[in-house]
């Protein structure tokens, strides 16, 4: 079998892509593990001025797992436990050059935040885009609240994430979630393209343009994350997050209690 996550260089362009369709490409620890590789193999490589992060199938990624272990048992406190599940993910903070998420299918909950943890995305039009914690019993990961803002603006991060509503490709465009909305066939020879352009420039001159605009607003998104996983952690053991995973399985909609 192949790896769940596979890096390879095209041209000075970086690609790391999610290679679990069947399963969706979702946060499995295997999934998890492979991503924490390929994102440091994307690291270390000095010969690349551009990096894609792309999935197979249908699905971009299509979040948590919850078919298995939700989170690892290590030991941690919930809080801990809540932030290690996206510690993988959240290791493409530390790449200096561009970041192009090239979204061929859906991405929703933690798969939805790293696409928002890229610097520029291009999506599917037909694809589903959004964060459903709320659906579920469960407040928000992956910094999803603290990116999400400053993406779309707080008013319609407030109606997305208090809704849970999933939009499609070309709502995602027009509300700023993606650069631009493609068919899916087109969408990583879409980001291919940008790539070539962004490392056709001048790599220090891009590299220092990305570390200025981080600073610019403030990235400090592991901090989010570490908070969101305080709350994350708290619903995760309420009976309305096991109400709302259980519906999820049966396919049937939630009934709530507030408890």
């Amino acid at each position: 079998m192949s790896e769940a996550v596979r890096y390879h260089v095209e041209e000075r362009v970086g690609v790391i892509t999610l290679d679990r369709a069947a399963n969706r490409n979702s946060m499995t620890p295997e999934l998890l593990d492979a991503f924490g590789v390929a994102s440091a193999a994307a690291r270390a490589d000095t010969s690349t001025r551009c990096v894609i992060v792309t999935g197979t199938g249908a699905c971009f990624s299509a979040g948590a797992d919850f078919k298995s272990t939700l989170q690892r048992e290590t030991g941690m406190t919930p809080e801990e436990r809540s932030y290690a599940m996206y510690t993988p993910f959240l290791s493409l903070l530390d790449l200096e050059v561009p970041v192009i998420g090239a979204l061929n299918g859906h991405a929703v909950g933690g798969g939805f935040g790293l696409a928002l943890a890229c610097d520029i995305r291009i999506g599917a039009r037909d694809a589903k885009y959004g964060a459903n914690f709320v659906k579920l019993g469960l407040a928000p990961g992956m910094a999803i609240s603290y990116l999400l803002p400053r993406v779309v603006g707080v008013a319609v991060a407030n109606e997305l994430l208090f809704s849970g509503r999933l939009v499609d490709g070309v709502e995602a465009a027009a509300l700023g979630i993606l650069n631009r909305a493609v068919p899916a066939e087109d969408v990583l020879p879409e980001a291919m393209e940008l790539a070539r352009t962004i490392a056709a420039n001048a790599p220090i001159a891009v590299r220092a343009t990305k570390a200025a605009i981080r600073r610019g607003v403030a990235w400090t998104v592991r901090e989010a994350a570490r908070e969101e996983a305080v709350a994350q952690a708290q619903t995760l053991a309420t009976d309305d997050c096991r109400e709302g995973i259980a519906a999820l399985l049966a396919k049937r909609a939630p009934v709530f209690r507030g408890q």
